[in-house]
C-alpha cells in the first residue's frame, strides 16, 4: 500500500464537498451568480463549472445523433456551454462569497483560461483517456481532481502517470458511475478505498445518484472529496437538472456530511465522554443486597444481587465480596460500596 498523499488537502480538516454546477446556469450569468450564492450559503467548500465548445468536443459526423430533447450535437452544446469571457467575472464573484472557483477543461485552450481564473482543475471522467489534455493541465502546477468514471485500473494509472511526468503530485481521485442519473447498484464505493491504497493519494466520490444518502454514505466511508451536481429547481430544461440536488438539498447533505465528520472520532476506545457521565453512573449496574444484611454477618452470593444504578462496587467482583463480613447494617436495595465490608 502506497503511503496517502495529502497535500492537496494539506489546509483541509473536513470533507471537501464541491457544488457541481457544470451548465445548470442555462447560459444566465445571473442565474449562475445565483447558484453560487446557494452553495456558499449551504456551506459548500467550491463550486465547478465545466469549459467547451462544440467543434472541439465533437465531431461534426456526430451532428445527426439525437441527444437531449432531440437537439443534435452542435445545438445542445451551444445551448448550454458556459461563456469563456465569464471567467474572470466568476472566479472574482466566488472569492466575494468564499467559496472555491474552478472548472473541468475539455479543450487545451480551456486549460489556459481556467488557469488563468482558478486555483485548481477538475478533469472529467469522460476524458481521462485524454493524456494529451491531462499533461497540459498538470503541467500548470495546480491540484488536479481526476473523475475516475468508466475508467479500469491501468487507465487511471495512465492518468496518474500523466500528472506525475508533468511534476504534479497533488491529484485526487474520485469513484464515479458515469451514468445520469446513475443506480447506486452501481456506485461501487468500496473503490475508494482500493484506488487509495492501489495508487496512494486521496480518495473521494462523483455522485450522479438521486438523493443525498450516496454522498453521505461515501463521506462516512472516507471520501476526501465529495461533487454533487446542483440545480435551482430540477424541472428546468436542460440535460442535467433533473437528477441534480435543489438548495435545500445541498443545505441538508452539507450538515449530513459535517454531523458525520463530528461521529467518526479519532478511533480511540477511551470510556465514557463528559456527556455519557448521568448515565455511566446511573444507568450501569453494581452490586446490591438482595436482603437485609446485618453487621458482622457473613455476606453469601445469594445475598447479593446486580442492580441499577452503578454507584456501587462492579459487579465483576462479586466472587470477592462473597465471604466477607459487613462492617455495618445494609438495609435491602442498597448499593455495596467498600466502606460497607470489613
Amino acid at each position: 500500500m502506497q503511503p496517502v498523499n495529502k497535500s492537496f488537502l494539506d489546509s483541509i480538516d473536513h470533507t471537501f464537498i464541491i457544488a457541481e454546477i457544470g451548465s445548470n446556469h442555462n447560459r444566465s450569468l445571473a442565474l449562475a451568480r445565483e447558484m453560487i450564492d446557494t452553495a456558499a450559503d449551504a456551506g459548500a467548500d467550491a463550486v465547478k463549472f465545466q469549459i467547451y465548445s462544440a467543434p472541439t468536443l465533437y465531431s461534426s459526423k456526430d451532428d445527426e445523433r439525437l441527444r437531449y430533447d432531440g437537439s443534435n450535437v452542435t445545438r445542445l452544446i451551444n445551448s448550454v456551454a458556459t461563456p469563456r469571457e465569464w471567467l474572470p467575472e466568476l472566479s472574482q464573484y466566488c472569492r466575494e462569497k468564499g467559496i472555491i472557483f474552478f472548472a473541468s477543461p475539455f479543450d487545451i485552450a480551456a486549460i489556459d483560461e481556467i488557469d488563468a481564473a482558478a486555483d485548481m482543475f477538475k478533469i472529467a471522467s469522460f476524458e481521462i483517456v485524454d493524456l494529451g489534455l491531462i499533461r497540459r493541465t498538470a503541467s500548470k502546477g495546480k491540484p488536479v481532481i481526476i473523475a475516475a468514471g468508466l475508467a479500469d485500473m491501468g487507465e487511471i494509472e495512465d492518468a496518474l502517470a500523466a500528472c506525475r511526468e508533468e511534476g504534479c503530485d497533488d491529484v485526487v481521485l474520485l469513484q464515479c458511475a458515469s451514468c445520469y442519473p446513475s443506480p447506486a447498484s452501481i456506485m461501487n464505493l468500496r473503490a475508494m478505498e482500493t484506488m487509495r491504497r492501489a495508487f496512494g493519494v486521496p480518495v473521494g466520490l462523483s455522485d450522479h445518484t438521486l438523493g443525498i444518502h450516496i454522498s453521505v454514505a461515501a463521506a462516512a466511508l472516507g471520501a476526501s472529496v465529495i461533487e454533487k451536481h446542483i440545480t435551482m429547481d430540477r424541472t428546468m430544461q436542460g440535460p442535467d437538472h433533473s437528477f441534480a440536488i435543489e438548495p435545500d438539498e445541498l443545505r441538508e447533505m452539507v450538515r449530513q456530511i459535517r454531523e458525520v465528520e463530528s461521529a467518526m472520532g479519532d478511533g480511540m476506545k477511551r470510556g465514557p465522554s463528559k456527556e455519557e457521565l448521568f448515565d455511566y453512573g446511573y444507568a450501569r449496574r453494581s452490586l446490591h443486597a438482595r436482603v437485609d444484611i446485618k453487621r458482622g454477618e457473613r455476606i453469601d452470593a445469594s445475598m447479593l444481587t446486580s442492580k441499577r444504578p452503578g454507584h456501587g462496587i462492579r459487579p465483576k467482583y462479586l466472587d470477592w465480596v462473597a465471604g466477607r463480613r459487613a462492617s455495618r447494617d445494609i438495609p435491602a436495595d442498597s448499593w455495596l460500596t467498600m466502606d460497607m465490608l470489613e
